[in-house]
């Protein structure tokens, strides 16, 4: 069931919706639509993106098809929709690390987001967890640091990737607490939960939904969640504040988005179309019961956003040091 305060939000939506399908040329979309995903299946990107695309197909009456192009943090696939033609045929769905963080992290990234894609929309946000494997044995963040420190730099922790939110949430987790603990970046979500469960690392901070079916399952154990609130799909696992540790709200926002000049009509109709599938009720309630936050940014919303958040990453980046691995 969707809360009543998103309820709200997705109604609005909904309502706002047929106004730009009306300023939107109708003839658009006409042949199916690529979705590039920039990183591999089976990913918490990937799983969202499948999600919308779904959505989407319906209200566009025409297929979107989802390709995983995946590659150096997210750069590939990221960059393969800045430079595809702007037609709206091509779009691309991300994540923070590599819309937000990269344009930083790395010194030769070859696209600059805050003027080379045109938003469509900022659709959801989700949560880190941080997970151990059941073999450590640590049942909480305070026993999980003072193992770190009694054998410092004998833990690894996996992210998906240099760069990403899971990456960055290790690197405050480690400033916040002097745990000496190894970063081991794997090429997307899913290689780094096999990790995980193979206990090659012995942690893992990784978006919430991709680990959450592990948790549930037992497979893994979950310390904290970086969200303000604990999350209603984990309401058993405290937030790092709870846990004592300070600064770890973090949050990795999806983004859909098209190659800067595409025509203002088409992402118009694209907007209008995520608007109204990001309201349906089974989309929303995929997002909500995996504690994602559903959001629905207008498209010159999505790049003021985009732009705040480059600078925001900019600032963590330069002051933890964070170096591409």
């Amino acid at each position: 069931m969707v809360p009543p305060l998103a309820r709200r939000a997705l109604l609005g939506a909904a309502l706002a919706a047929p106004a730009l399908r009306g300023a939107a040329a109708q003839s658009f979309p006409d042949k199916p639509i690529r979705l590039l995903v920039p990183f591999p299946p089976g990913g918490p990107v990937d799983l969202s993106a499948r999600i919308v695309a779904q959505a989407l197909s319906e209200e566009l009456k025409t297929s979107v098809v989802v390709e995983n192009r995946s590659g150096a943090g997210g750069v590939v696939g990221t960059d393969a929709v800045a430079k595809a033609q702007p037609d709206g045929y091509t779009l691309g769905f991300s994540s923070t690390g590599a819309v937000a963080v990269n344009v930083t992290l790395l010194p030769n990234n070859p696209y600059d987001s805050r003027k080379d894609f045109a938003p469509v929309s900022i659709v959801a946000g989700v949560p880190t967890l941080l997970c151990v494997n059941p073999k450590l044995p640590a049942r909480s963040v305070a026993e999980l640091v003072a193992l770190a420190k009694a054998q410092p730099g004998r833990l690894n922790f996996g992210s998906s990737g240099p760069g990403g939110t899971p990456h960055l949430s290790g690197e405050r987790f480690k400033l916040a607490t002097g745990a000496n603990i190894a970063h081991v970046p794997y090429r997307g979500a899913a290689p780094a939960i096999t990790a995980l469960l193979a206990d090659e690392v012995e942690v893992a901070f990784l978006d919430l939904p991709v680990l959450l079916p592990h948790v549930q399952e037992g497979r893994l154990r979950a310390l904290a969640v970086t969200s303000p609130q604990r999350s209603p799909a984990l309401p058993e696992v405290p937030t790092f504040a709870e846990a004592g540790v300070q600064g770890m709200e973090i949050e990795n926002w999806y983004a859909l988005l098209a190659p800067a000049g595409t025509p203002p009509d088409r992402v118009a109709r694209l907007h209008a179309a995520t608007a109204a599938a990001m309201a349906r009720p089974a989309t929303a309630n995929q997002f909500i019961s995996q504690g994602a936050r559903i959001i629905v940014s207008r498209p010159d919303e999505a790049l003021s956003f985009i732009r705040e958040e480059v600078g925001r990453w900019g600032e963590v980046v330069r002051a933890a040091g964070v170096k591409a691995d």
